[in-house]
């Protein structure tokens, strides 16, 4: 907005003291800001009526102005306002959906302000050093979790293994239970492709609990593929990645499957779901024994 002014006549006249002597809002505010020396105060623009009122106050108790601004809201992505129905709004309620603190911190400021730059990260100090008041935006910024999940996603991967391991830890406790070594193990593969915290068990979940499997899941050359890779896999003496794909990878060409299809039937064998890190490499992390037991479960 603008510079606003107000004709002082037609503010109407606020309660400042209840009849017990407590003071309402619009006194114990400017009291409190003006005892905490706050220089610049920023609200939404729903709060502009209140506006002039504070500012009465602030002259008729002697106090000095401060700055006052205010900002648009952030709307839901129908134009309505935020609601919970659509997904946690609060700041509580987000860091428990497994959003981390820097990613909300780092999407909420680009909500209505916009730098000269377009730069999209920043930290704390980044922003407080790029911050020009002018970046303030006037139309109303849409609350876009897509955006959000993607600022979290870039956050997540600038934490170490160690760091997210730790995270993942605090979530859940079939994964505590898990080694130390497969833990990290486990964190490298799903790294880069998780967009929350609380993805891990969607993405992970399979290696501490067994699957139910849905056949239905399976391509049409599924009763091919299991007995096939079950075959290779149950031949492995040596159980390492590199066997495992060289094995595999020569069945397939032997066979002219498909390698896509192949792969994806084993997928959903081992993990019950058609998304998750590389299946080989997950298969590698189960064991052997672990992988045989799963496909004899599916395989016709």
């Amino acid at each position: 907005r603008e510079t606003v002014e107000w004709n002082t006549d037609v503010v109407f006249d606020a309660t400042l003291l209840k009849s017990d002597g407590y003071p309402t809002y619009h006194l114990a505010v400017v009291v409190d800001d003006h005892d905490m020396k706050i220089s610049h105060i920023l609200r939404g623009h729903d709060w502009l009526p209140s506006t002039p009122i504070h500012l009465l106050v602030y002259k008729y108790l002697g106090y000095d102005f401060p700055e006052v601004g205010h900002l648009t809201d952030i709307l839901d992505p129908e134009g309505g306002k935020l609601s919970k129905r659509k997904g946690s709004t609060s700041v509580r309620g987000l860091l428990n959906d497994g959003y981390l603190p820097e990613a909300l911190f780092n999407f909420v400021i680009l909500c209505g302000w916009a730098p000269k730059n377009n730069r999209e990260l920043y930290s704390l100090e980044d922003f407080v050093e790029a911050f020009e008041a002018d970046g303030f935006q006037k139309s109303n910024p849409v609350f876009n979790r897509e955006k959000l999940d993607w600022f979290n996603g870039e956050y997540i991967r600038k934490l170490s293994d160690e760091e997210l391991c730790a995270k993942f830890e605090i979530l859940n406790s079939k994964f505590t239970e898990v080694d130390k070594n497969t833990k990290l193990q486990i964190t490298k593969l799903i790294k880069d492709r998780i967009k929350k915290i609380t993805d891990l068990e969607t993405f992970a979940g399979f290696f501490w609990k067994t699957p139910e499997v849905d056949i239905n899941l399976f391509g049409e050359n599924y009763k091919k593929h299991l007995p096939d890779a079950l075959q290779v896999i149950e031949g492995i003496n040596d159980w390492n990645l590199e066997n495992l794909n060289e094995k595999l990878m020569s069945n397939i060409k032997e066979k002219e499957y498909k390698t896509g299809d192949f792969f994806m039937d084993l997928r959903i064998a081992i993990t019950g779901t058609k998304f998750t890190p590389p299946v080989n490499d997950s298969m590698i992390l189960l064991g052997k024994e672990e992988v045989v037991n799963r496909l004899k479960k599916v395989t016709p």
